[in-house]
């Protein structure tokens, strides 16, 4: 029976499929996962954190650790969340390509038609500036582990980003106050959730506190 839950949150304008692969592979781990899909275009980001994610916490059983996997936008719902709240059954939490610290995608084109249609309300809150939701959440308290992506297969928004970065967020802009570890890996941010070496380095934070800083070995 399964000792640690591990919780998967995806990324905006994407599902819970997009989180198949982690959820796979990390139940071979021997973790109960809970894969949770949550509407992230309908909503800001505040109404999700307190709207849906607690559906996705009471999914783990009780007296079970519960760990966090996010991709994008889920890492600021869930920082958002934790912000609200306190998860006594807390573990650790391992956020790939987090906008941490905003994205300069978000500043040069949340006023073009249609970038709100497809991004919705929380799309229009991930910016860089000082009142953006993720520049006003604070550091975090808790263990994290943030996976940054150094390839893109985007240069059109790759030239509105400081480099390097994965396509939509900069490395330096998925840096968060009180982090426990970071590690920068060549994939781009649409792939990040399904990497292979990046899921290796999922569970070796989760297992271990920090990731491996060389070359893993699959």
């Amino acid at each position: 029976m399964a000792e640690e839950c591990v919780v998967l949150l995806h990324g905006m304008a994407r599902s819970d499929s997009s989180m198949n692969k982690m959820e796979s592979e990390l139940e071979k781990s021997g973790y109960a996962v809970v894969n949770f899909d949550y509407p992230s275009t309908k909503h800001d980001i505040e109404s999700i954190a307190k709207n849906y994610i607690p559906n996705a916490v009471a999914q783990c059983k009780p007296n079970l650790t519960i760990n966090f996997v996010t991709h994008s936008l889920g890492g600021i719902v869930l920082r958002q969340y934790l912000s609200d709240n306190k998860l006594d059954r807390l573990g650790r939490v391992v956020m790939l390509g987090p906008p941490n610290k905003g994205s300069e995608v978000v500043d040069k084109l949340k006023n073009v038609p249609g970038f709100e249609f497809i991004n919705g309300p929380a799309g229009l809150e991930l910016g860089t500036d000082q009142t953006s939701v993720p520049n006003s959440l604070g550091a975090v308290t808790y263990q994290v582990g943030v996976i940054a992506g150094s390839s893109t297969i985007n240069p059109i928004l790759s030239q509105m980003l400081p480099n390097p970065d994965d396509g939509k967020v900069s490395v330096e802009n998925t840096k968060v106050e009180g982090m426990t570890d970071h590690i920068i890996m060549s994939v781009s941010h649409p792939f990040l959730m399904r990497d292979d070496a990046v899921i290796q380095q999922v569970k070796i934070f989760l297992k271990k506190g920090k990731f491996q800083h060389h070359r893993v070995s699959l």
